[in-house]
């Protein structure tokens, strides 16, 4: 059994991919409830402690899961990337000084403590250049750890959306290559097109609905299908924010079937958001057909207690399952090879 540690764990992307790949994930930590229930719901088996991470002890947590010093497979973790975000980032310039940042230290912490056979992490490209990024490479490699890094994008490893990711695996003294791009792209045709529509649908997450004035419902239905935008409508057609966009052009614009979706993001069922119309209906796409594209299985549970916005949220911070199962293979391969 290949064992795993998932810090900062979601709603639990990470550890889906990880155990997609053939780990088991015996402890996550994730201090927000409403992502914490969304993990214990899907990976009852797992301890899950909720809490700050800074205040949880890496020596209590192997007791708790039966491990020693050494004995952990693999040591897993998405620090919250908020603060590395590429429009923070764009503003004010890299190591910005947003109290989450230094989150990234507490994965050399249990790193340290744990002292595990390899180790993965992912986060947002805009961390790559932080001071604290580097401080934190420069802990593992102290270690021992021979680390491969590198920005990638999940639309070149079976995701169905554009997403850019800064991913760091490591091994003590040996290195890891990353997983291999796939020679063909899934689509959003390959995801979405089998889906009911959301009024025929028993899925809370599909058939949630959404409410739009008269005249939002009237731009929607006349934006062109299959990655039309609203800019095809012509200036008489174009809504006051529209001129405030400042670059953001994809606002109010449909996704095509047979391209990869956009990044998919908090802001996922919000068409003023992004390019995130269904390619033919007259709706934005629903929380399923945003799981659906950020690659969780097609009955990931996802929690609406705290309404749809907030399902929104830890879909659209989730890491993708299969990108992470992608690369996990590659730590399999080379804890088989040890």
């Amino acid at each position: 059994m290949l064992t795993a540690v998932d810090l900062f764990c979601g709603a639990g992307g990470l550890t889906e991919g990880l155990k997609q790949a053939g780990f088991t994930v015996l402890g996550a930590v994730e201090s927000a409830p409403l992502a914490s229930d969304a993990y214990k719901s899907n990976h009852p088996a797992t301890l899950v402690l909720q809490r700050d991470i800074r205040r949880v002890s890496p020596v209590d947590l192997m007791d708790q899961v039966g491990l020693k010093r050494g004995e952990l497979d693999l040591l897993a973790g998405c620090p919250p990337c908020q603060g590395f975000s590429t429009m923070r980032t764009h503003r004010r310039g890299t190591n910005v000084a947003d109290p989450r940042n230094r989150l990234v230290a507490q994965f050399a912490r249990f790193a340290e403590a744990l002292y595990p056979r390899t180790l993965m992490m992912e986060n947002v490209p805009a961390l790559r250049d932080d001071r604290r990024f580097k401080l934190m490479l420069a802990r593992l490699t102290a270690l021992g750890y021979t680390l491969s890094e590198a920005v990638l994008d999940a639309a070149d490893f079976g995701v169905p959306q554009r997403r850019r990711r800064l991913v760091v695996l490591g091994c003590r003294g040996a290195k890891v290559n990353f997983a291999q791009p796939s020679e063909v792209r899934q689509s959003v045709r390959d995801s979405l097109a089998a889906l009911p529509p959301p009024a025929s649908s028993e899925d809370p997450l599909h058939n949630h609905g959404e409410r739009r004035s008269q005249e939002i419902q009237e731009l929607i239905r006349a934006i062109p299908p299959d990655g039309g935008s609203h800019r095809a409508l012509g200036p008489e057609r174009q809504l006051a924010c529209h001129g405030r966009t400042n670059g953001w052009f994809d606002v109010y614009g449909r996704m095509a079937w047979d391209d990869v979706a956009p990044t998919i993001t908090s802001g996922c069922i919000n068409p003023s958001k992004g390019r995130f119309l269904h390619p033919e209906q007259h709706r934005a796409i629903s929380l399923r057909e945003a799981a659906l594209l950020q690659a969780f299985p097609p009955d990931y549970f996802f929690p609406l207690t705290g309404g749809k916005y907030r399902a929104a949220d830890l879909i659209g911070n989730a890491l993708p399952p299969r990108f992470v199962a992608r690369h996990a293979e590659q730590l399999v391969s080379a804890l088989g090879s040890a």
